[in-house]
């Protein structure tokens, strides 16, 4: 079995600043530093360092070869990415004093997956492989009709959500994760009463299974007119900076390993919490003996 992410790849700039900058309003920052990053890349190296083969699909600018390196050393197969003379995509992300972040992202190269590129990625995957991808790059729907063909598991994290997310095939997805905001997007009701969010993603979506991270407190899971629910487990909050995808790659590595859904809830927030204890994205996340006892 393995794991396909078709995903973004990112380079991080990260500001550390006293607030997030209004409107007009020109801030300074303390700190820079320049991290490998993008949603995609953070899953794959979550994937990874759980333990799973996990091979990283999308395309990037010569600019962002380091994440590839990086990925390379966490055990990640990037055969299938694409290196082009563009530019990569890259965030903007400021951490506030509460060591909350906020994101500015721009697409490069991560929209500029050719179809081409998406058949000969498919050739090398088939019944029983699972396809991670999240809302960060272009033809979501080729993609997904393409692991749909083959007999892929799907795991979609539909972030960050806006309304072309409501015009995939969903129904064909086994796992859709989300938080709060997105959920509520999701539901097309408020994010502000959990209790009734969660009710209307699985009333929406009943035959899908549904991840829905909240942040500080905690998650819970969505199937089968069932609902699991899992607290975070408190860390010292040092950068928040991959924090959900830490959370989404060590749920999916407990599920395909075997455990039972609260478990898995457990070690995916286990995950998360460490992670959310060190500095930087993909490098703060940890590895399998760190998570699993």
């Amino acid at each position: 079995m393995k794991v396909l992410n078709y995903g973004s790849l990112n380079i991080d700039y990260v500001y550390s600043v006293p607030h997030f900058v209004f409107g007009g309003e020109t801030l300074s920052s303390s700190g820079m530093v320049r991290n490998a990053g993008g949603k995609g890349a953070n899953q794959s190296a979550a994937l990874a360092k759980s333990g799973l083969e996990v091979y990283h699909a999308g395309k990037i600018g010569k600019d962002g070869e380091f994440i590839l390196n990086l990925l390379g050393s966490y055990g990640v197969d990037t055969r299938f990415v694409t290196v082009t003379d563009s530019a990569s995509g890259h965030a903007i992300i400021q951490i506030d004093s509460s060591k909350q972040n906020a994101i500015l992202l721009y697409p490069g190269g991560n929209h500029c997956i050719a179809e081409a590129e998406i058949e000969e990625v498919f050739r090398s995957f088939g019944s029983g492989d699972w396809l991670v991808l999240q809302n960060e790059i272009n033809n979501l729907d080729l993609i997904m009709e393409k692991a749909i063909d083959a007999g892929m598991d799907i795991c979609f994290n539909a972030a960050p959500f806006d309304a072309s997310v409501n015009d995939l095939p969903l129904d064909k997805v086994r796992l859709i994760v989300v938080n709060e905001i997105e959920g509520a997007g999701l539901a097309g009701c408020s994010s502000d009463d959990k209790d009734h969010l969660i009710e209307e993603l699985g009333s929406k979506y009943p035959s899908n299974d549904i991840l829905l991270t909240l942040g500080r407190e905690g998650a819970c899971y969505i199937s089968g007119g069932r609902v699991w629910h899992q607290d975070i487990i408190d860390y010292p909050v040092l950068d928040t900076t991959a924090a959900g995808d830490t959370f989404i790659g060590y749920f999916l590595a407990s599920r395909i390993d075997g455990y039972d859904i609260q478990k898995a809830l457990f070690f995916a927030s286990r995950a998360s919490g460490i992670a959310v204890s060190r500095k930087g994205a993909m490098e703060s996340i940890p590895v399998r003996e760190e998570v699993f006892f």
